[in-house]
């Protein structure tokens, strides 16, 4: 709809105060990013750069210029005179992003472009664009349903569910402190625990074990806890906690994720920093620990979190 290539059904769109929604498309002055680059296949590096602003009757001096400072700002000026084929999809990504940002648009808008590229290139890239977006200073809309992504990249994520938003904020407010269930389970991974609040203590009882939450915004005896895998603290058996059994563990670098099982078998995902030795093994009985002040407590349905806003 921003782009045009949809209609408005309803709502308005504006560009700082400027309503878009009945403005011709070539003066919305967006620059686009595709998920399969959409750059010319005749054209070279340069010439696909320069192709938006010859459109816009740029000087020509001034077109070979700003494509220059573009293409060296994207790192690819030494590539100005080849065929896209003879480019890295990594490369020609680069084109298509330089090609969206010299025009200078009021708003870029990007849609999953770093999809069709390998694990490596998509960090590089992801980088790169982070960078570049700094840098430039453009308003970017930018579509992923890679989450690490759009925490990497992002100054504010919209979360949305069925076309309906859920929450908008910072990466980091997102994932500490998400509005309700379905935000918390689709950003990251999280264990949904029921557990019971004490309203007059503040206290919350979790497997029987007690620890303080303070004042909820809401009282409601029974609630839902979301604690993410990194917010419980595995330990051998003999130290304090609630009991559990390890019933899965799975070696990844950095972190070992285990299963463990509680004793009214409720599963739990546990993320651990790796080391050569304190590796828990499958059928071993374990004790967890929760860090309380990175818990989420929201009201039994998941609808809404019930911890006061800072």
């Amino acid at each position: 709809m921003i782009a045009g290539f949809n209609s408005i059904e309803g709502g308005e769109f504006y560009f700082n105060d400027t309503l878009i929604n009945d403005m011709d498309v070539s003066k919305r002055n967006i620059g686009m990013v595709f998920q399969n680059y959409a750059i010319f296949p005749h054209y070279t590096v340069k010439q696909n750069v320069e192709f938006g602003l010859k459109n816009r009757k740029v000087p020509k001096e001034e077109v070979s210029q700003r494509a220059d400072e573009f293409l060296e700002l994207m790192q690819i000026l030494d590539y100005k005179d080849r065929m896209p084929e003879k480019l890295s999809g990594g490369q020609q990504q680069r084109v298509a992003l330089d090609r969206a940002l010299v025009i200078k648009p009021d708003v870029l808008l990007m849609d999953e472009p770093l999809s069709n590229l390998d694990a490596k290139l998509r960090l590089d890239m992801r980088k790169a664009i982070r960078e570049i977006q700094k840098e430039v200073g453009i308003t970017t809309v930018y579509v992923t349903h890679d989450q690490e992504e759009a925490m990497a990249i992002s100054d504010r994520i919209a979360v949305m569910n069925n076309g309906v938003i859920q929450q908008v904020d910072k990466p980091e407010v997102i994932y500490h402190r998400p509005s309700n269930q379905f935000v918390a389970t689709f950003i990251g991974r999280t264990n949904l625990i029921y557990a019971k609040y004490q309203p007059k203590t503040g206290e919350i009882d979790c497997f029987g074990f007690k620890f303080h939450i303070g004042e909820l915004t809401e009282v409601d005896e029974n609630v839902l806890l979301s604690i993410r895998p990194e917010d419980f603290n595995i330990q051998p058996e003999k130290e304090a906690g609630f009991k559990a059994v390890v019933i899965d563990s799975v070696f990844l670098g950095l972190n070992t994720h285990y299963m463990v099982e509680t004793l009214d078998k409720t599963k739990i995902e546990i993320i651990k920093e790796s080391s050569l030795s304190n590796r828990f093994e499958i059928g071993s009985t374990v004790s967890l620990k929760i860090n309380e002040s990175k818990i989420n407590v929201f009201s039994n349905d998941g609808e809404k979190n019930l911890i006061p806003k800072s």
